[in-house]
């Protein structure tokens, strides 16, 4: 029993090394920066997240000079929705081999884009009213690439399963050994950097074959010598990533979970690993409750489910109980992770909005 406990609690404690309250600055809303910003949104078939975003860039403080949304072969009202909302629409862009649909989009609307500075949004993100404006002073402040982990907003039962890999990816991004890690990544919903900067990484023609486009990126402009600075998005940055079923929300989920591992330095693997092997050791518990050391077990399980109710606080909306309730999300983290190995070391490509990625970079 106690030889558990000796594991347990340093395990449990790796969490806290690893995460970093790394707020965008709302002292900073009020910018005084007055660059043009453009506004980059990619969007292939979100006809519903696309309404939120644009309601709420409308709303901000700090106005966009432009907004761009390039329609990657959507299905749906993609485009026009942009056009009701005044937002400059690029659509009818075959898409070349050896791109991503994602990238080719990006790098389009980047094209068209005349601003001095460039913030890339994906469609599901939502931006508080304060939002832009701190993201740019956040900028000017740290002098390269900013990104943001949105605050993951839910609904249904199926999209509060992210949780433990929710906490994983914030682990991933606020790490103090990510710091000095020479493949630093960016986070791909919400990038803002300066045009000079973008060009000088040479963008995302310079990773257009790469299915973790966002963390190659990042190490782009590590190389050119560009500061890449990661914050978490509660209170400013929300997002709700897969409205459209839990088939989506796998497929989103395992399309990088293997390949992002080996982006990370080492100490952070390490401590994420020891920290998950400490949780899913807690959630044996019940497995455990007759027998003689079913209070150290139950003392690991609480010490973990309180940890996980002060990190979901920073991570996203998970209700009251599946916080409580853990082994339900490790056990759907599991699950991606099995299906992400299948994908990538047997399949070869990942099925993504329609197109299956070869995992080498090439679209088909």
């Amino acid at each position: 029993m106690w030889i558990w406990l000796a594991f347990m609690v340093p395990a449990c404690a790796a969490g806290f090394v690893l995460f970093r309250r790394n707020t965008i600055p709302q002292s900073a809303s009020r910018s005084s920066e007055t660059s043009r910003l453009s506004v980059v949104i990619p969007a292939r078939n979100e006809e519903e997240n696309l309404p939120h975003l644009l309601s709420s860039l409308r709303a901000q403080r700090y106005r966009p000079y432009e907004i761009i949304v390039v329609d990657d072969g959507s299905a749906d009202r993609t485009g026009p929705i942009a056009r009701e909302f005044g937002a400059t629409l690029v659509e009818g862009l075959p898409l070349p081999e050896g791109w991503t649909g994602k990238n080719w989009a990006v790098w389009n609307g980047y094209l068209r884009a005349t601003g001095d500075l460039i913030a890339f949004l994906d469609a599901d993100v939502r931006l508080a009213p304060d939002a832009l404006g701190a993201l740019v002073e956040a900028r000017s402040r740290t002098n390269g690439v900013v990104s943001v982990v949105p605050y993951h907003y839910t609904e249904k039962l199926y999209e509060r399963l992210a949780l433990v890999p929710n906490l994983l990816g914030l682990f991933a991004f606020t790490s103090p050994f990510e710091r000095a890690n020479a493949q630093k990544g960016l986070y791909g919903s919400c990038i803002l950097t300066s045009r000079a900067d973008y060009e000088l990484a040479k963008g995302h023609e310079g990773v257009k074959g790469e299915l973790l486009d966002d963390l190659t990126l990042g190490a782009r402009f590590a190389e050119a010598g560009v500061p890449v600075t990661n914050f978490i998005g509660r209170g400013l940055v929300t997002f709700r990533m897969y409205p459209g079923g839990i088939r989506s929300e796998v497929e989103g989920f395992g399309k990088g979970a293997v390949q992002s591992t080996g982006k990370l330095a080492k100490p952070t693997v390490l401590l994420i690993a020891l920290w998950l092997v400490g949780l899913i050791g807690a959630e044996a518990a019940p497995f455990v409750l007759h027998t003689a050391v079913a209070p150290a077990w139950a003392a690991g399980y609480l010490l973990y489910t309180l940890q996980i109710y002060y990190f979901s606080r920073h991570t996203g909306r998970f209700g009251l109980w599946l916080p409580a309730l853990h082994p339900i999300s490790t056990a759907f983290f599991l699950y991606i992770m099995l299906y992400s190995s299948y994908r990538v070391l047997i399949v070869g490509h990942v099925p993504w909005k329609g197109r299956k990625i070869r995992v080498r970079g090439d679209s088909k």
